[in-house]
């Protein structure tokens, strides 16, 4: 290998481990920020100085010139799930990844007030925030590269094969979002399926299932790369914390190892 090209590989490495380090600092303070316990927004967006603002809020402090639409950094989607679901705590972005067409329209800046969308074009992370407090207290967190993402499920071709130009509808919104959930991206599954797959085979336990859910994970992390934290509501402390790598699938049961 020539130098130069050793040291584009060693340049992309560098950039790699920065990211890698940034996504799990974001992780790391929305676990501790929306472990409070206290009620939050379901979609609400967050500064490079860490302050979250709802969508609302966004907006007003934007019309007051008090922030610019370049300030909102991340994108995040909190859910609050009554029991446990299984796929949605291994797998969260199977169901949360349709939200990925917001946060990459609203980086591209098109704006539609009666969708409650507006240009954000400093994005860079989506994140989900998944509480599950009748599941042991848990709580999972996953950040991921918008830009990264968007590429890996043909997410710009999707848009402007809709759109065209940017003139944008709620309608067509609905379109984008149709046409990107029915992809087959999932060991020749779309979103749904493979959710379903996954919560066959870790809650139902049908074992034939496996060559398909080893399929699903490796896809799933390649596509989404996202990094991972699990954390108890409880006891307010970061359970686990990694990179998610393909051929890593999570344990049969998330609660392996700990008593009842």
């Amino acid at each position: 290998m020539k130098v130069d090209e050793l040291l584009k590989v060693l340049e992309s490495v560098k950039i790699d481990e920065k990211e890698i380090n940034e996504k799990r600092e974001i992780a790391e303070y929305l676990a501790q920020t929306f472990g409070d316990g206290v009620a939050r927004p379901t979609f609400s967006f967050m500064t490079k100085n860490k302050a979250i603002y709802d969508i609302d809020t966004y907006e007003n402090l934007l019309k007051s010139n008090k922030i610019s639409p370049n300030d909102a950094y991340v994108f995040i989607k909190n859910n609050y799930f009554v029991g446990y679901h299984g796929a949605k705590y291994r797998y969260p972005f199977l169901s949360g990844g349709i939200y990925l067409v917001d946060a990459y329209l609203l980086k591209l800046g098109f704006e539609t007030r009666d969708y409650r969308v507006t240009a954000t074009p400093g994005l860079k992370y989506f994140a989900l925030v998944y509480r599950f407090p009748e599941a042991r207290y848990r709580m999972v967190v996953e950040v991921a590269d918008i830009d990264t993402v968007a590429i890996n499920t043909n997410l710009p071709t999707l848009i402007f094969g809709v759109l065209g130009t940017k003139n944008i509808t709620s309608d067509k919104i609905e379109e984008i979002r149709s046409r990107f959930s029915s992809q087959k991206l999932f060991a020749g599954y779309k979103f749904s399926k493979a959710e379903e797959i996954i919560y066959e085979y870790y809650d139902s336990d049908w074992i034939s299932f496996h060559n398909d859910v080893m399929t699903i994970n490796d896809d799933y992390n390649r596509i989404f790369q996202p990094y991972r934290i699990e954390y108890d509501l409880k006891n307010k402390r970061i359970i686990t914390s990694f990179e998610r790598k393909p051929s890593t699938p999570p344990p049969r049961s998330p609660f392996e190892g700990e008593e009842e």
